[in-house]
């Protein structure tokens, strides 16, 4: 996890309660703290273990999330190496099968892995999608999609890890398409991306497939008469049969990242 930049960053995943069981006047006080590095995030009598797991590490912890990263992807290479390439698997996936090389599309672009782990793809393989990816090969159900798009908070793990991906995932991807909505649209369309009839009274919805069988919609709400933008994302109700919450949760922030990038590119931060 990424070290804190303010107090305010813990605290937004703090219930606001004030209770003072973790011997604090205040949560406020209690984020100062955890921020300067006197208190943990975990003596927060509160907070949902996700939370606490993924936001709540000290500084040198936060170092090593990379190389922790970087051997999560050699453990799961070494599991597809036991896993049997057939022409059944790839049509569970919603894959091609070429030889031993089994290629889905990842935003609209091949990404591919052999049968020795070697992978390859028309796109950067970040490691906040490399690990979702290679997690879904290997655990995906095949489970065919539902059309009902729901909240992250409403799959069925979502409740303990929707504070922390509305901090990671929804308000920078906001932040983006507050910045400059037209080229937000655009890098949509960079990833095949469609729009699609305006779901929930959104100014923009577009459905994006990060894996075939892991669709995303994203609606977003322009600011209007004095209210905020909004942004939320969706989910098929099936996302969690064809991927583990905490893969959702990296993929989201992946695609959070590459958003930003682009962004940064076009000098709008």
């Amino acid at each position: 996890m990424l070290q804190y930049k303010n107090p305010m960053e813990v605290f937004r995943l703090l219930d606001k309660s004030n209770c003072r069981q973790c011997n604090e006047p205040t949560c406020l006080a209690f984020a100062a703290a955890v921020f300067k590095g006197r208190r943990r995030l975990d003596e927060c009598p509160h907070l949902e273990s996700g939370i606490i797991v993924q936001f709540g590490v000290n500084t040198p912890k936060a170092e090593n999330t990379t190389s922790e990263m970087d051997e999560t992807v050699e453990l799961l290479k070494k599991k597809i190496t036991t896993i049997d390439f057939s022409s059944s698997l790839a049509e569970k996936l919603g894959a091609r099968l070429s030889g031993d090389k089994l290629t889905l599309k990842v935003l609209g672009k091949d990404f591919s892995v052999d049968s020795g782990g070697n992978l390859s793809s028309d796109i950067h393989m970040h490691i906040w999608v490399t690990i979702p990816v290679l997690s879904y090969i290997i655990n995906s159900a095949g489970i065919p999609v539902s059309g009902n798009w729901v909240p992250f908070r409403e799959l069925k793990s979502g409740k303990t890890w929707y504070r922390l991906f509305e901090q990671r995932c929804e308000k920078p991807l906001k932040k983006v398409a507050d910045d400059y909505t037209d080229l937000f649209e655009d890098m949509i369309r960079i990833f095949n991306g469609r729009q699609v009839e305006n779901h929930y009274k959104s100014d923009i919805s577009l459905v994006l497939h990060p894996l075939p069988k892991v669709p995303m919609l994203i609606c977003y709400w322009k600011p209007e008469d004095g209210l905020e933008s909004n942004l939320n994302l969706f989910f098929d109700s099936t996302a969690e049969e064809n991927l583990g919450i905490e893969s959702i949760f990296a993929l989201g922030t992946g695609l959070v990242r590459m958003f930003e990038k682009i962004a940064l590119r076009h000098g709008l931060h």
